[in-house]
């Protein structure tokens, strides 16, 4: 069990901080750039600070270990509605003028396992929501 806490700490904290950074470049390059970007594959502009409010607050949530499971599956989402709406078309390993969707889709099954499995090791919802151990024992004993 103790590897597998080990294992979904390291997926956790290594897309936390992929995420954090992401949405951190965003906001420093000049979210503006993103807000137009977005307009001319035709998503509404204001995406583009969702998308870069979720990858910092999601990242930071992450690393910290804050809801993991739920900011997981906003970027499972957020990892198929970048490949669906701007990456597929460039194929798997991009096609010479963008970027392919094989980062997006490593991303996604990262976050994916974190979802599914959650990770309490290091992580403040370990704290928050610590269940009774009389409770816990009970629930074994059953």
């Amino acid at each position: 069990m103790k590897r597998i806490e080990a294992s979904t700490l390291i997926l956790r904290l290594v897309l936390g901080v992929t995420f954090f950074i992401h949405g951190l470049v965003k906001f420093q390059g000049g979210i503006e750039n993103i807000v137009g970007w977005f307009d001319s594959i035709g998503l509404p502009g204001f995406l583009a600070y969702a998308v870069a409010l979720l990858e910092l607050v999601g990242g930071i949530a992450l690393i910290v270990g804050l809801g993991s499971r739920i900011v997981s599956a906003l970027f499972v989402l957020l990892m198929l509605g970048a490949t669906f709406s701007a990456k597929l078309a460039g194929g798997f390993l991009g096609n010479g003028q963008g970027a392919g969707y094989e980062l997006d889709l490593a991303l996604a099954a990262m976050a994916l396992v974190i979802a599914i499995t959650g990770s309490k090791m290091f992580a403040l919802d370990a704290l928050f929501f610590k269940k009774d151990k009389h409770e816990s024992n009970v629930k074994k004993a059953a």
